[in-house]
């Protein structure tokens, strides 16, 4: 690949990685929903986010690109966990935790709009611990889900925006 694709790439990467981690910042989130804002929790939302991104878009991008996005947003992840201060083998153990739990996710979410509420719920709280107001977590995600659908990738590759879903 040549530098000024690869370029391109790594900027369309970089405002999807963004958009994402955007999305997961969302202090509604953990206000209503969760007991704790940690790193682990935060990406853990992430997780989700990008599971019904790549849910979403896997049969509308080829998949060379989505395999890309793939492994840059894992290399961002892993420096932002070096970031944290976590030694070599700590990351190594911590990547691999959060590569399983995003396969997981998707496997989980694999026939979402056929879920009723309760197995959303499920699903959810096999990895987050919710506090209050469940209803607007699972409706939350229904809503993202849909928004995504609705929404171009193209319009996630051109800088951060302000989601409204």
């Amino acid at each position: 690949m040549d530098i000024k694709k690869n370029n391109f790439m790594n900027k369309e990467f970089i405002n999807i990685y963004n958009n994402l981690v955007n999305l997961s910042r969302n202090k509604n989130i953990y206000y209503f929903f969760t007991n704790k804002d940690t790193f682990s929790d935060r990406l853990l939302i992430f997780l989700f986010h990008l599971a019904f991104f790549f849910k979403n878009y896997k049969s509308k991008i080829d998949r060379k690109y989505m395999q890309d996005l793939y492994d840059f947003t894992f290399r961002q992840i892993e420096l932002d966990i070096r970031e944290i201060g976590y030694g070599d083998q700590s990351v190594n153990k911590k990547m691999k935790t959060y590569i399983n739990i995003l396969y997981s996710i998707i496997d989980k979410i694999d026939k979402w709009e056929t879920y009723r509420y309760e197995e959303k719920l499920r699903i959810f709280n096999f990895y987050i611990e919710i506090k209050d107001n469940k209803e607007q977590f699972v409706e939350y995600f229904d809503k993202y889900y849909i928004y995504l659908s609705k929404i171009s990738l193209n319009s996630l590759t051109k800088s951060v925006i302000e989601h409204k879903f």
